[in-house]
């Protein structure tokens, strides 16, 4: 409110006017006459931080609690160490995983109140400080703790991860609904509240990844499953058959630690439970009762626990007693019945939950060592009903503990910060609740009398009420007796008064059941119920880590003579009271040991409505939570602290410039002093100035008038300049008018005094010579008007002539391109004239008609008549013909702009497809990568685990064993049938090699002899050199010509004869006789002698190519022999092998015995499968080289046949005189390849790749080099059609460049570097891979270095791949080194001094907006980009990925700098507005520079600069909200209002967002669809290409610098 009239001392009303609008009077109390509390500053209120408002009273937070919640929408607040959490009642998108990314690393005061923050100071206190920490989460019920603590315990599975592969983070988030389900229950004020409390403690290992779990519950609410159950056990019954026909998978899931054997029973269980509480009993007397015979719900619960229906309806009735001498049966009335019957469903109930709980922590227990944990408390809060019983009572004790604690800690964190900045510390007093827990748990205590009344043997409800009275009242202020009840007693707790019900206290704490209905129980044929017996008394010991809900079988009785009843069941007389007191004595020491953060849950409203706030709910949950009490702590002391260096730049403005020091400290102190006369209200601390409450302020109202004041005078001095300014114009004005005016009138009198009437009324009173004068002139001017306006329509038909000439000639223009225009569509039209052929035909009809008629003698009329009646119907027809034509030219035109939209809108979608696709592609492709270094970290570990076993190792499955075995009997199998093919493989080779040899010498001797010949011929052409002897038809040439038919026949026959002869061979040895016989038959039929030498000499040759296939047989045999005779020995010695380690084997245990024959089995098969792969390589290559020398040999015979036949060609006789030619052999010129040995190719790979400078090969070397020398290596291996040179070379290149990423993968420099030689190796591919597509710019010297025998595409798809990799990376290692610069730089740092102030901050520091030293400003994010550019240019990489990279750079600073925004409500307004698009456009300014304007990265900073527009303009009118609608395209729904819910003025001059304009722009954004996501995607990488770019360097004159180290290579 507004005060609208000073107060003067003495009034007793105050005129006030309210923020509606509303004048009210406000009366003042007339004893006390205190004023009410005074109003935060606009600027502060909505503040993240109540401890940062200077007037800190109940009403000031809750205002501001109220407009943060109501107004922007917010439910989180700070509260000094407190985080504040109001139940919103709706799903808010604030706990996304984009959001936990943006939280992560993050300061607690640099980002916006929120749940992740606090989890996120847990986990970095626990990584820093190496101490255990706790985040404790209370409230009433219904106030949202259960999703507070869930949050948290997501965000650390989050952001840590698991250790191991057994995913313990998603085990702990499934632990939660199975919990919930049991242990909730719906209550007054809440349908699914928490009955139970909860200490989740999430380990971590020295890495802080999630190793385990651990659980402590705490006073499960039991009775609720009586009452609730016999209100609704008919509902419940008649559920129960849809409940049991669940499937049990969807009830538990399976991470929970219970498998689906155990889930149908604990629906028996339950089932069994429902049915207890529907058991009645028949009183027989007033001491004993019995069950109805055959009762239908005892008779189910019996069958569905698996026990006897007469036992459990005996020991349901009777119960058994023991004295000192002997046991007895007796039975029980009906009430106790009842009670007993409540007891054991309580009883069972809790002991499932308990037993749950148990299963639940052994699947969260980790075998590996806690390094250190982080405990999530989630446990009930304060709580008061109408009626309260045992259950609020401990419910309240345990709060009274809780919030002595928090008491505590917040009292040390003020004394700590106090002495850490050396200020003057004074006690300040806080409410200790220390004596309301000696009043409950100190000795004779209310829980001590309770234990004592429990074990009287009349005790009761009323004796305990009347020893309370007699102990404490009138003794403890805190203890009262209502005034109309005898039965129940009052406590003032630290909240409020709270008035407990006695009746009942006893039962609840005793929790007695009797031994042998559990007896009757434990002998269930149902296995699951037993186990919930087992280990009760290790469950009730004190130090139980559940100890809730434990029931002490205290009315146990057995004979004295056998045992000693008072050590059995010592244990188990240990009342619920006790039981809780231990436990919650163990979880405070547990607290004390960690460093504890709050969290403090409020219910806004009791009816559950989205969004609405009731003040008075929400101030009783803040005192009972203790919030008002950390602002009372505060308030006592110094609540306002500022560094100098903030107050120097927020108070700049009321010093003057002789105040203004070097030393900003002592400036502040000068200043301070000037303005703040009482000392006490400040002091100056190391680092900070303390204020006292309403000091801050105070300042501000200094300030704002300083500046209003200050604005009042540029607004005069402004508005007297624009007076002025205003005056002088009208002024001039006025005298230009004037002048005008007095013109016009002498004008006037001029011509009233030329005027002829006037003339002859004054010509009485003139001369005549002067009437004769004016009468002369009075005619010439009359001549004058007739001359003038003749020339002037002279002039005029002159200059219409003109202008109409001018249109005829433009109109003829115009029409001219008309026509072309017309001509052209008629042309493109010429289907659409077959459509007017009937009517053309009607107009040549008519037209003949027309000649008819004029040939015929018909008279002069009735032809006039005829002719102009057919001239309109040939007009009319040509009309519509041209009608017709123009319709179809606009429907062409029409269909063709259709079909171009089409066009282009399917073009659009594909390429959205295409980079959707690629996108995804390139996605998958990180995600191999990561599996891959995940494989190979995993691979590492278990050799480190080979090489340093542990102590303990784990049994080992006997069915794994056999597996194994069977596995390894496939192996061998596939071993063998490897073995036999490989056999075949080798004699079909060395089949093929012995004939090919065969061939190959066959041919060299013919070559020889045709060689011979040849020569022989040319020398007889020589010596013959007269033109007849060479002419065509000389008979030298014919000889010559018969001569080399003869020859090349014979060549023909000789190659027959030496393929019949190679087949042939094998069986002429076995028939060598058979055969001679023939040969000398066809010896004796020969002859001439010519063919018997003939035969000679071929059998001679015959017979020494058998002689040399014979020893080659035998050498292969000899070979075949040792390789057996070795492969003998070494299997003689595997054999003694095998039988040693069998020897030791038995010798060791059976588990390690059959661990160690497992491994000896996989080193056996892996060395195995290691010479089979040597061995299919040896043959590979092998095969590889007989089919090179095939090649060779067949080019060479090409060769020599077309250098025959061109060199006795007729025109080369003719033209050229006969010579002896020889072959010549081209001279060695180097052809951009580089030849290397095959041992060196790991010194090639280690040298170039592995061990090479980026920065040294970059600067001194011509950009891209190790990719040329990688590509001629490759074209050398290609030359020699060496494909197991070419694949390994690439492959160790591949593997190499892997390798030096994995190692070096955070520098920048080696990942551009090895970014931009991968391109320009695969260019280098494409470039000379023959292929015409890529050989369009090659030069000719650049096409004959082409790849010639390979096709290297597939390794091209696994360079890019690569390439995409790279890329990837070094995208990640750009975010890395941007991501601490672009918040500070872009949001933080003023580069505009002066336009924004520095607002007062709480205890939870946020990063100063002021440039201290270390702080990053917007110039070092432009030298980091610079230097970006330069080591990317540099490094050759080309220019179209620089474009890339500048793109997505410019993204992740747009993305980061708008998600904080989002997320930062102190960053939201007017100045900063100014500043982001002043940023913006120096980022704009770097790209001019850098010439990449058309690289797509100013669009990416699209969203920024409006959100930045959006701080700046106008927000009141409907104008205005539709200009934001049309402007804030590329911002979703969600942004636009989260930045205005967030937007704050900084000075008192800016107004806050109405509500209703937020809403008027949701009504106008309400039909637009887009995300609903609220923040970026800041790790979205967009999908990236790589365009052909060929390199115009010959590869011939690259040269290899010394400094590399590739001497061991040569040029070819």
């Amino acid at each position: 409110a507004e005060l609208l009239k000073d107060y003067k001392p003495g009034d007793k009303v105050l005129q006030l006017r309210l923020e509606e609008g509303k004048d009210l009077e406000y009366c003042l109390d007339p004893k006390t006459k205190e004023l009410p509390p005074l109003r935060n500053p606009d600027i502060l209120v909505g503040e993240n931080d109540l401890t940062a408002l200077s007037y800190l009273h109940e009403p000031a937070v809750l205002h501001n609690l109220k407009v943060r919640f109501i107004d922007s929408k917010l439910i989180y607040t700070y509260c000094g160490i407190v985080l504040v959490a109001i139940n919103p009642y709706e799903q808010l998108p604030i706990y996304g995983e984009d959001i936990i990314n943006a939280y992560s690393g993050q300061n607690m005061g640099d980002m916006d109140p929120h749940i992740f923050a606090v989890a996120e100071e847990a986990y970095k206190q626990m990584a820093r400080d190496e101490r255990n920490q706790s985040i404790i989460v209370s409230g009433e019920s219904g106030a949202g703790k259960t999703v507070s603590a869930k949050y948290a315990m997501r965000y650390f599975a989050t952001v840590s991860g698991s250790a191991s592969e057994a995913n313990v983070e998603e085990k702990v988030l499934a632990s939660n609904p199975i919990m919930e389900s049991i242990g909730n229950a719906k209550t007054t004020r809440n349908d699914n509240s928490s009955r139970f409390g909860k200490y989740i403690e999430i380990g971590f290992d020295k890495r802080y990844r999630i190793i385990g779990a651990n659980m402590r519950t705490y006073l499960l609410e039991k009775s609720r499953v009586v009452f609730q159950v016999i209100l609704v056990q008919s509902s419940y019954s008649a559920a129960l058959g849809s409940l049991l026909s669940l499937h049990s998978k969807h009830f538990i899931h399976p991470l929970s630690g219970i498998s689906d054997s155990y889930q149908m029973g604990i629906f028996r269980i339950l089932a069994g439970i429902l049915h207890l509480g529907n058991v009645e009993f028949a009183s027989r007397d007033a001491d004993s009762c019995t069950v109805p015979p055959k009762h239908e719900p005892l008779t189910i619960f019996c069958d569905l626990m698996g026990v006897e229906y007469e036992e459990m309806a005996h020991w349901l009735c009777h119960r058994k007693l023991a004295t000192a001498t002997e046991t007895y049966i007796k039975p029980i009335s009906k009430l106790h019945a009842i009670n007993a019957r409540d007891a054991l469903a309580k009883h069972i109930y809790a002991n499932l939950f308990n037993w749950i709980v148990d299963h639940v922590n052994k699947a969260l227990h980790s075998a590996v060592k806690q390094h250190s944990f982080i405990g999530v408390l989630d446990i009930y809060g304060f709580e008061t009903f109408e009626i309260n019983s045992f259950e609020q009572f401990c419910i309240n004790y345990a709060n009274e503990k809780l919030q002595q604690q928090f008491n505590m800690h917040v009292f040390k964190l003020e004394q700590e910060e106090y002495m850490k900045e050396q200020i003057p510390w004074t006690l300040i007093d806080f409410y200790d609740n220390q004596p309301c827990i000696n009043l409950i748990e100190a000795k004779m205590g209310i829980l001590d009398l309770l234990d004592e009344e429990c074990k009287m043997p009349k005790g009761s409800d009323d004796t305990w009420a009347q020893k309370l009275y007699n102990t404490h009242l009138n003794k403890c202020a805190l203890f009262e007796k209502p005034r109309l009840s005898n039965k129940a007693f009052i406590i003032q707790h630290f909240a409020d008064k709270v008035e407990y019900q006695c009746e009942g206290f006893l039962e609840k704490n005793k929790d007695t059941v009797y031994e042998e209905q559990i007896k009757v129980l434990k002998s269930s044929k149902f296995k699951l119920l037993p186990e919930l017996f087992q280990d009760e008394e290790k469950v009730l010991s004190p130090t139980s880590a559940t100890p809730s809900g434990r029931v002490p079988l205290s009315r146990t009785v057995v004979k004295p003579a056998k045992t000693r009843p008072g050590q059995t069941s010592k244990e188990h007389k240990k009342t619920v009271g006790h039981q809780f007191r231990n436990s919650l004595h163990l979880l405070m020491e547990t607290l004390n040991a960690t460093t504890p953060h709050y969290v403090r849950c409020i219910k806004p409203n009791d009816f559950k409505f989205p969004f609405t706030f009731d003040e008075k709910r929400a101030v009783q949950q803040l005192r009972a939570c203790g919030v008002l009490e950390t602002i009372r702590i505060s308030a006592a002391g110094f609540p306002s602290r500022w560094t100098y260096q903030e107050f120097f730049s927020r108070y700049r403005v009321l010093m003057k410039q002789r105040d203004v020091l070097s030393d900003r400290k002592q400036t502040c102190k000068n200043v301070l002093e000037k303005l703040i006369l009482d000392k006490d209200k400040y002091q100056f601390g190391k680092t900070k100035i303390f204020f006292r409450a309403g000091q801050v302020a105070y300042l501000e109202k200094i300030r704002a008038d300083k500046l209003r004041a200050a604005c009042i005078r540029i607004q005069k001095t402004i508005r007297g300049w624009l007076m002025r300014k205003k005056y002088q114009c009208m002024r001039a004005a006025t005298i230009a008018l004037q002048a005008l005016l007095r013109g016009y009138m002498a004008r006037n009198k001029y011509q009233m005094v030329r005027n002829p009437n006037v003339l002859l009324l004054h010509c009485s009173f003139i001369p005549a010579y002067l009437q004769d004068k004016m009468l002369r002139e009075h005619k010439s001017i009359i001549i004058q008007k007739h001359v003038r306006g003749w020339l002037a329509r002279v002039h005029y038909q002159r200059t219409l002539k003109a202008i109409v000439y001018l249109q005829c000639c433009y109109r003829r223009m115009i029409a001219k391109r008309e026509l072309k225009k017309l001509k052209i569509e008629a042309r493109s039209v010429e289907r659409y004239k077959k459509l007017h052929i009937g009517l053309e035909n009607k107009i040549m009809q008519l037209q003949r008609k027309i000649d008819e008629q004029v040939r015929a003698p018909y008279s002069g009329k009735m032809f006039g008549s005829l002719v102009s009646s057919s001239s309109v119907a040939l007009w009319a027809l040509t009309e519509k013909c041209t009608e017709f034509s123009f319709s179809h030219f606009g429907f062409l035109f029409s269909v063709t702009e259709t079909m171009e939209k089409k066009l282009v809108e399917e073009t659009k979608q594909l390429e959205l497809d295409l980079n959707d696709e690629r996108l995804r592609y390139q996605n998958l492709l990180n995600e191999f990568s990561r599996l891959e270094e995940r494989y190979d970290d995993l691979k590492d570990e278990m050799n480190l685990m080979v090489q340093e076993p542990s102590e303990k190792k784990a049994p080992l499955d006997m069915s794994l064993f056999l597996k194994l075995q069977k596995r390894v009997t496939e192996l061998e199998q596939e071993k063998q049938s490897l073995i036999e093919k490989i056999g075949l493989f080798v004699t079909t080779v060395c089949a093929e090699l012995e004939y090919e040899s065969l061939k190959r010498q066959e041919l060299e001797s013919e070559n020889k002899k045709l060689k011979n010949e040849l020569n022989e011929l040319q020398k007889a052409l020589t010596e013959t050199r007269s033109p007849e002897v060479t002419a065509p038809g000389a008979p030298a040439y014919r000889v010559l010509l018969d001569q080399l038919t003869s020859v090349s026949e014979e060549l023909e026959v000789r190659k027959e004869e030496v393929l019949i002869l190679r087949s042939q061979l094998v069986s002429q040895k076995e028939n060598t006789m058979t055969d001679s016989t023939i040969l000398l038959e066809d010896v004796q039929k020969m002859k001439d002698k010519g063919e018997i030498a003939q035969a000679y000499i071929g059998l001679k040759e015959t017979n020494r190519l058998l002689e040399c296939q014979l020893q080659s047989q035998k050498k292969s045999h000899e070979n075949e022999l040792e390789s057996l005779r070795g492969e003998i020995q070494s299997l003689k010695e595997e054999n003694n092998r095998q039988q040693q380690l069998l020897a030791q084997n038995l010798q060791l245990p059976p588990e390690a015995r059959i661990e160690a024959s497992l491994q000896h089995e996989i080193t056996r098969l892996t060395n195995e499968n290691l010479d089979l792969m040597e061995q299919l390589e040896k043959q590979d290559k092998t095969v590889r080289k007989l089919k090179k020398q095939l090649k060779v040999f067949a080019k060479k015979i090409g060769e020599l046949e077309v250098g025959q036949m061109e060199n006795i060609s007729p025109g080369q006789i003719i033209d050229e005189p006969i010579r002896p030619v020889n072959i010549p052999r081209k001279e060695k010129d180097f052809q951009g390849m580089l030849e290397y040995k095959k041992e060196d190719e790991q010194k090639l790979v280690k040298n170039l790749i592995l061990e090479l400078k980026p920065r040294g090969v970059a600067v001194n070397l011509i950009p891209g080099l190790p990719a040329y020398i990688l590509f001629m290596c490759v074209r050398h291996a290609d030359y020699l059609n060496d494909d197991q040179k070419v694949r390994s070379l690439l492959t160790s290149t591949i593997n190499g460049i892997k390798k030096v990423l994995k190692k070096r993968g955070d520098d920048f420099e080696t990942v551009s570097f090895w970014l931009s030689n991968t391109c320009r190796f695969l260019h280098c591919l494409k470039q000379y891979s023959g292929e015409e597509g890529f050989m369009k710019h090659n030069t000719p010297r650049q096409n004959e270095h082409c790849l010639t025998n390979f096709d290297l595409a597939e390794y091209r798809q696994v360079l890019s791949d690569l390439a995409i990799q790279i890329y990837q990376q070094l995208v990640r290692v750009l975010e890395n080194i941007l991501q601490p610069m672009i918040v500070s730089g872009m949001l933080e740092h003023e580069t505009i001094q002066g336009v924004s102030g520095v607002k007062p901050t709480g205890l939870r520091k946020r990063t100063s907006s002021i440039a201290d030293e270390g702080t990053y400003t917007l110039d070092s994010i432009i030298r980091q980009l610079n230097s970006f550019h330069s080591v990317m240019c540099q490094h050759g990489m080309d220019p179209e990925l620089i474009k890339q990279v500048v793109k997505q750079m410019f993204y992740i600073i747009g993305a980061v700098t708008l998600n904080n925004l989002l997320l930062r409500k102190d960053m939201c307004s007017w100045s900063k507005g100014m500043q982001i698009r002043y940023n913006v456009s120096q980022l704009e300014e770097w790209l001019r520079d850098k010439n990449l304007m058309n690289s797509g990265a100013k669009e990416t900073l699209e969203p920024l600069i409006q959100a930045a527009q959006l701080l700046q303009v106008k927000k009141k009118t409907d104008e205005d909200a539709e200009a934001i609608c049309s402007m804030c395209n590329a911002l979703t729904t969600a942004q636009i209002v989260k930045v205005l819910n967030l937007y704050t003025p900084v000075n008192e001059f800016e107004e806050r967002v109405l509500v209703s304009f937020i809403r008027t722009i949701q009504m106008r954004l309400r039909d637009r669809k887009d995300s609903p996501q609220l923040l970026m995607d800041a790790k979205h990488i967009f999908p990236v290409t790589f365009p052909f770019n060929p390199s115009s360097l010959a590869l011939e004159t690259i040269q290899i610098p010394a400094s590399l180290g590739l001497g061991f290579i040569s040029r070819v």
